[in-house]
């Protein structure tokens, strides 16, 4: 055995559950790409202050889960824990806000990393797929978000996923829900960290998990309470083209979410199948964030989905991915001359896009085969001295056992025609 292991609380992606990983990714992308989000990959480290800034100095990610360290040069550069503020810096970077097509559509996939109490949900390196609309202020851009998500967990079947919504206000009405806020968690028994956080952001109260808290919680004033009419009449128009699209979604006062930069709309994906790691994804709207970070104001919206989390609710439900096979045709050749013959084969296959595979190492029959079984391919091609005499090779299909001799100058257009 290797003398190393995966770090504590980070896996590796192994054939065949890969496949499974990479058939999430892609079912999240597709709606996304089928409407007018162009992809974008970031750098999986950036300075460590486009975080502090944008994610929130109060926020349990900044204060005690981000990877910070500072390179030879003396920079101080974090491992993203999170993607939004990281594709927001590169957009402003490549002033793609000044193209004149606003909004400026992204999506990305990648890794990321904080620093947590390793359990089955939460680890310390993770794998999203996000999206951001950026530079426009619209409801319908809000509900776009929320239908494609919802559009790319039901394309992988799952079905028992809620999603939790809610409005944070904006920049009139959040301080008097804020201050409101302050007075109420100013009455309780609360340990002086929290205390401590309730002044700097006491929406990071109302996210925390901690029975003792949560009980202390009940009566608080809630924000929905606090909304001015033009939030009110945002929030009411992205209720009403979600529910126009045929998307069920819950009202949920008390969902604030981890991080500071979101203004209005705020949502979350949740799967009661997880335990206690529920959530599976959200987002929301971040109109602040891009002056946050030294930009122009550049109202904006998006979300990340956990493809971690998302395999595991897959396998809460039971939901079984038809995953395509890696291998089409295995091609077994016995002899030296077969293997050269054989192996151009097994190219040519491959040049006209059938996914074929080569019994390597000179293995004998009985072996090859095997492998051929293990493979998963549909077919197997053997090819001995007398096939190759006869100019033939013996195309064997896999599942019924039924063995054809096929002409080696036509079995690959042969096979091409059956896949």
């Amino acid at each position: 055995m290797s003398t190393f292991k995966a770090p504590k609380g980070t896996y590796d992606l192994i054939p065949p559950q890969s496949a499974q990983y990479l058939a999430v990714r892609e079912a999240i992308a597709a709606p996304l790409r089928n409407s007018g989000y162009g992809y974008i990959e970031t750098p999986g480290f950036e300075n460590v202050e486009l975080f502090a800034r944008g994610v929130g100095e109060s926020t349990d990610i900044v204060t005690k889960e981000m990877y910070a360290f500072e390179t030879k040069g003396g920079d101080r550069l974090a491992l993203r824990p999170e993607g939004t503020a990281s594709v927001l810096r590169a957009a402003l970077e490549a002033n793609l806000h000044k193209a004149g097509n606003l909004p400026v559509k992204l999506w990305y996939s990648g890794s990321y990393y904080r620093y947590e109490r390793p359990q089955k949900g939460r680890y310390r390196h993770f794998s999203q797929v996000g999206a951001e609309a950026i530079g426009a202020e619209d409801p319908a851009l809000d509900a776009e978000l929320i239908i494609l998500a919802d559009q790319a967990y039901r394309s992988l079947g799952l079905r028992e996923f809620r999603i939790l919504l809610n409005s944070l206000g904006d920049a009139e009405c959040r301080p008097v829900y804020r201050a409101a806020l302050q007075d109420f968690l100013r009455g309780l028994d609360l340990d002086e960290d929290t205390l401590r956080r309730a002044e700097i952001n006491p929406l990071r109260v109302l996210d925390d998990k901690r029975e003792s808290v949560q009980k202390q919680l009940t009566g608080a004033p809630l924000l929905r309470d606090y909304l001015c009419d033009a939030c009110k009449a945002y929030h009411e128009e992205v209720r009403e083209l979600i529910t126009a699209a045929g998307v069920a979604f819950e009202d949920d006062p008390k969902l604030v979410r981890g991080l500071d930069y979101y203004t209005r709309t705020t949502f979350e994906f949740v799967h009661d199948g997880l335990g206690s790691q529920s959530a599976v994804g959200g987002g929301g709207r971040y109109d602040g964030l891009s002056e946050m970070i030294g930009g122009p104001a550049l109202p904006s919206v998006g979300w990340a989905l956990g493809v971690d989390r998302t395999v595991l609710a897959l396998e809460a439900e039971g939901v079984e991915l038809d995953l395509p096979s890696t291998t089409s045709v295995f091609a077994v050749p016995l002899g030296q001359e077969a293997r050269r013959v054989l192996f151009a084969k097994v190219t040519e296959l491959r040049k006209v896009g059938v996914a074929a595979d080569f019994s390597y190492g000179g293995k004998g029959l009985k072996a090859a085969m095997k492998a051929a079984n293990r493979s998963g391919a549909r077919y197997a091609l053997v090819l001995g001295e007398r096939d190759l005499a006869e100019g033939q090779v013996q195309v064997k299909d896999m599942e019924s056992g039924e063995q054809t001799a096929v002409g080696l100058n036509e079995v690959v257009a042969e096979l091409e025609s059956r896949l």
